[in-house]
């Protein structure tokens, strides 16, 4: 049996790596991962992680973790793939690239670019449906295009 730490881990790992849609969906996953709880413990540790429910394109609502530590960078694949599920739209401003997301799910799309430590953004800044990636001085463009190009959205 695991330990809280660890299968809260896995029930981080599967909400990046799976669309759950409800709790019942996730105790199934842990079930075939291997880990054998109760909806109640489930839902007790979706609470603990901060775990949310957003919107993804097709109208349905999944759960998402908005925040991981900082230390904790994701690969460039997971990044690729929340940018291709949320990103809707890139805009720039000089050195501000704005990006828009379907509603509710902005934060989603900033934590994962903060997380990822891409070379020449600064930061972002998360709203509902939009959020501000601001770059370093002069690279404004080059961020804007890596972010479309990471989407699959045309240039």
């Amino acid at each position: 049996m695991a330990g809280k730490q660890q299968r809260q881990h896995r029930i981080s790992r599967l909400l990046v790596e799976h669309r759950v849609t409800n709790q019942g969906q996730l105790t199934e996953l842990l079930a075939a991962d291997g880990v054998s709880v109760t909806q109640a413990t489930v839902s007790r540790d979706l609470e603990e992680l901060g775990a949310i429910k957003v919107r993804v394109p097709g109208g349905d609502t999944v759960y998402a973790i908005p925040e991981l530590p900082r230390e904790q960078v994701s690969p460039q694949d997971h990044l690729r793939r929340v940018l291709g599920d949320w990103l809707v739209e890139v805009d720039r401003s000089g050195d501000l690239v704005v990006l828009r997301t379907p509603p509710g799910s902005a934060h989603v799309v900033a934590s994962a670019i903060d997380r990822n430590g891409l070379d020449n953004v600064v930061g972002t800044v998360a709203g509902d449906d939009t959020l501000l990636v601001i770059a370093r001085e002069g690279w404004g463009s080059s961020v804007a295009e890596q972010l479309q190009q990471l989407a699959g959205l045309a240039g």
